[in-house]
């Protein structure tokens, strides 16, 4: 299965600036980031065949990913 890896960097590239101001800056920002490093590599694993998981539960991965992202974002632009 192909996947795509969904990096902040890649996700916000043209707020690479902003990202690296925030994690100097922003404790909160930081704890999002690493949530999403964390979700997000559990989600590739998955999808690469590496662990597995009821769909149900990659699901509720990826809405928090999500849910995440959107924060982070929220964050980025604010």
């Amino acid at each position: 299965m192909t996947h795509i890896h969904h990096t902040l960097a890649e996700e916000f590239s043209d707020h690479l600036d902003r990202m690296h101001e925030l994690k100097l800056s922003n404790a909160h920002f930081v704890k999002l980031h690493q949530a999403y490093d964390t979700v997000n590599e559990e989600i590739n694993r998955i999808e690469a065949g590496i662990e597995a998981v009821a769909d149900n539960v990659l699901e509720d991965l990826k809405k928090n990913r999500l849910r995440l992202k959107d924060e982070i974002f929220a964050l980025i632009t604010g």
